[in-house]
This record gives structure tokens, sequence and C-alpha cells, in this order.
């Protein structure tokens, strides 16, 4: 039996983004989070390297600017960049105030009570942790104070399949009434109704078929606010961890960037060195040039994958440092205070999204979309490494104080109808499900990935569209299922990300196109429309 449930806001999405925001708002309001699965099965506890703030008296405010616009290639919103970091310290402050247990300061003689490590792309150390896991201890910190909270109401096992606006129900005025979500319990698709509805969904690498991303990253934020007829941005700024462990019984685990910032070397399999064949910051370089150097290297040489070394400095400064690291790569036989580490690149982050201005605010009234889901002008054409979790806590807290503004003046809801299942049938051939979604990653890896061509580009449209036409008769004819709502979302961000890439003739940061190797003179962002489509 399908049920109607209704709250002040809205939020959908459990990271830190979303928790984040939910947390600031419950002693104001009635709040729900939805969690597509547990509520600690987000990308936020994967995040291991740190969050970038200016906290050092070395370091300043536009010291952090200029090395984000850099790392961006000239594509930077410089606005959205200075609004981010100039609230880098207070989001920090808050974390700090919720209980994050980060790494303490090691160093008597220094008025910094915490660490400070350095990653590539920053000319300072400025990103606070909690040893490498730092996700981990955010994510397990905001759950904890979110289950405290009285007026906060958490949804797991709940997908989200369309939202719900004014305009589809042909109600007066305009604006995002709610979301028709699937309880994955038990299979029926329930409505929530709330003044204010928030994406906090996480972006879309699971459209690759390698990623360091869990499982539920398949850009359902995304494409839900394209239906809903909101612009995207930059969707074809696709960030390419550098350095996954490379293990057959590995699934997707990322090797932080914080062990190159604090030395480690990157090697070919004869053991020479090769990043200072690429870029002068040699392992510090930014992500993207790290990524096409490995992907180059391996593809002249034939090779599964490279090597990351940390060897070289004390075991004791490495277990310290790196504990998570170190004991997943014992797991697999690789002591990395003896061994260098195996690596590949795997899809990592999803720099374009969803158009919002600083208070999260989409196209459409009141309806809002903070953390990866987004695009704030931050990261440009490539993301500087730990900005991401910077990113969400600043927009979490900008968007709440926006929402709270406007508590008063935004009516209730509509009447809603419930999911009409009427036309449709229990499906007996789920392998078309399984076989799209594999098809689908596997052209997105070979034809959209870290370099690009004209040809693969044609190639993976035609197959997009092809996919689309499939899925789209699918849907109509039978019951939703989560791996069906997935396959539909990854389907229209295959697509998104394939036509803005067609549309940028040049090579700048995350999108390299041997067609175009060179930059053009005009940094342009790609926006898409849906009327336009």
């Amino acid at each position: 039996m399908s049920q109607v449930f209704q709250h002040d806001v809205l939020i959908i999405g459990s990271g830190a983004a979303g928790l984040s925001l939910a947390l600031q708002l419950a002693d104001h309001c009635s709040v729900a989070v939805l969690s597509k699965s547990t509520l600690d099965d987000g990308s936020t506890r994967w995040a291991q390297g740190g969050i970038a703030a200016v906290l050092d008296t070395d370091d300043s405010v536009e010291s952090h600017v200029q090395d984000t616009l850099i790392a961006g290639a000239d594509l930077c919103d410089e606005d959205a960049v200075r609004f981010t970091v100039e609230n880098s310290k207070k989001s920090i402050d808050w974390l700090i105030s919720q209980g994050v247990p980060f790494t303490p300061n090691d160093e008597t003689d220094s008025d910094q009570p915490y660490h400070l490590t350095r990653e590539g792309g920053h000319s300072h150390r400025r990103i606070i942790h909690a040893a490498d896991a730092t996700g981990l201890a955010v994510s397990d910190t905001l759950i904890a104070q979110a289950l405290h909270k009285s007026n906060l109401e958490i949804f797991t096992n709940r997908m989200a399949v369309d939202l719900i606006t004014r305009r589809k129900l042909d109600a007066e005025g305009h604006g995002c009434v709610g979301a028709y979500v699937l309880n994955c319990e038990t299979e029926h698709v329930d409505v929530f109704k709330a003044r204010f509805v928030i994406l906090a969904t996480g972006g879309a690498s699971k459209v690759y078929l390698y990623t360091s991303n869990p499982d539920g990253s398949s850009g359902d934020g995304i494409a839900m606010a394209w239906r809903a007829g909101c612009r995207v941005a930059n969707m074809e700024f696709n960030q390419f961890h550098p350095t996954c462990l490379y293990h057959p019984q590995a699934k997707s685990f990322l090797i932080t960037e914080a062990l190159r910032g604090e030395g480690a070397h990157l090697l070919l399999p004869d053991g020479k060195r090769f990043m200072h064949h690429f870029d002068e910051r040699q392992e510090l370089a930014p992500r993207d040039v790290v990524a096409r150097a490995i992907d180059h290297e391996m593809k002249r040489l034939g090779s599964d994958c490279v090597y990351l070394d940390i060897s070289h400095k004390p075991a004791d400064f490495i277990k310290g440092h790196f504990p998570t690291v170190y004991e997943r790569c014992l797991e697999y036989g690789i002591d990395i205070t003896k061994d260098p580490i195996p690596v590949v690149p795997a899809a990592h982050y999803t720099c374009g999204g969803i158009v919002v201005d600083t208070k999260g605010r989409t196209d459409t009234p009141n309806l809002y979309a903070i953390g990866e889901a987004s695009f704030t002008g931050l990261h440009g054409a490539n993301r500087m490494a730990s900005n991401s979790l910077l990113e969400c806590l600043v927009y979490a807290e900008s968007a709440a104080q926006d929402i709270l503004s406007k508590l008063d003046s935004v009516p209730e809801p509509p009447y809603v109808p419930d999911w009409d299942e009427s036309q449709v049938t229990d499906s007996d051939e789920d392998v078309v499900i399984a076989h799209n979604w594999d098809e689908l990653r596997r052209f997105m890896w070979d034809y959209v990935g870290i370099v690009r061509t004209n040809k693969r580009l044609q190639r993976a449209k035609h197959r997009i569209d092809m996919l689309n036409n499939e899925i789209s008769e699918y849907y109509s004819n039978y019951k939703i299922s989560g791996d069906l709502i997935e396959l539909r979302n990854l389907s229209v961000v295959a697509d998104l990300i394939i036509r803005s890439a067609l549309m940028r003739k040049e090579s700048r940061g995350l999108h390299y196109t041997l067609d175009y190797p060179k930059l053009s003179t005009e940094p342009r962002n790609t926006v898409l429309t849906p009327d336009q489509w």
C-alpha cells in the first residue's frame, strides 16, 4: 500500500551535503532525509584525503582562490570560488563543533591545533583530515547527530523516482512540491510532499565501467532535475582519480592523493619515475594531468597498471598517516612500507551538474541542489583535491539560511495523486536491464573516457540514442525497480555528458580530445537547457 508523507523540507541524499543541511534546519522545521540504501552508504565516507580550508597563518584566502582557479583551467566562476573559500574556516569550525575527530598536530611549537597536509594543485598545507579516513569520520559524526534530532525523520532504502512540480500537476504557480519515491522494501511508490526539496544525491561516476565511487553514484538528482526543466552545465568534465588500487579482488578502493602529498612516487613497471616528463610539479600536478600521464604510459607500454611507491618513508610514518590504505593493501598481500602499490585511473567525480546560485537554488522554484549533484562554478574544468567536501558544507549552510528566510512565505503543497501503476505489468525480462546497464558503462569507458575523439563521441551518441529508446519503452510498460530507476537516470546522464563533450571544440582540464588538442581563446561553460532538446 502506498503512503503519503509531508514535511517542510525533503532532502534526497544522506551524505555530507544532505546531512549538514538537515542538521542546520531541523531545529526550525520538519525535515525528511531519504537514503537510497543504508544511511552510511554514500560517497562521503569513502573520501580519504580531507577538506581544503584556509586554517594556517601562512596560508591565505587569495592563495586558495588562485590555486583553485589555476586547477580549474580558467573556467571557474571566481565569485563562486571566493564565496566558497571565504566560508571555509566557518564550515570547518562547524564540523569541529559537531565532534568530527580531526587529526591533531604533533608539532609542539605550532599554534595550529590540527595536522594539515598538502595535495596536488595546492600551494600550501591546507588539508585538514582525520588520518586517511576523513569522509568516514565526517559521515559517522553527522549521522550520530542526525539520529538525535527529534524533528528530523530519516527514511532508508528509498529511491526517488521523479520530482513532482506544480507544472506536472497542472496546479497554480510554479515550483517543486515533492517527489515520488520507491520504497525498496515494500516495492511500492510513495508520495513525499514538501515546501522545499533539496537534491543532495551525489555524482554520476557509475556511468563509467571503472569507478572509485560506491554503487549509488548513478546521477539520480541530475537526471531528475533535467526532467523537471532545470539547466545542467559542464557535464563533459568527469574527473578520473589517478590512483585506484589495481587488484582483481579490490572492487573500487581509492589510494588517497595525500600519499603523493607526503612524497609518494609514481613508477613505471620497470621502477622508473615518469611524471617529470609531463609536468614540472610531477606527482603534485592536478589530477587531470596525472591521470592522463598514467593513461598515456599504460597505453604506450601495454601495461595493466603503474605503481605508487611511498616505501622510502619510515614505516611508522606510513602506518600513522595512512592506516586505512596500509591495512586494506595488506589484505591483498601488499605491504606499502616495503612494496609499491599497483594503481590505475578510475572515474571519480562529476564536476558538472545542476546549475545553481550561491544559495543552492536551481531554475525550478523551491528546488535546491547541493554537493556533487550541483554546478556552482567552483570546480571549472577540473576539481582541485579536497574542495568537494568543502563545497558540500559551504552550500549546505547557505541553502539552509535561504530556506529559513522563506519558511513563512512558501505555501503548503497541493494535492498530489498516487503513483499510477495501472498500465504496467511485472517484468519477466530483467536481463534487458542488466545487458543495457553493462553496455552503457562499457561504451562510456571506451568512447567518452580520459582521452576522446569526435569519432568515439559520435559512436557513443549513436549507442545512447538507441539505448534511451529501449529504456523508455521498458519504463513505460513494466513496474519500476531500483535497477531500472538507476539505469534510466544513468542513460540520461550519459546522454548529457556525450552532448556536452561534442559541443566543446577544445581540450581543457578534464576534457581532452585528440581532434582539438589546444585551448580555445575564450573559456566558456557548456550549458544545456531542456527546452532545447
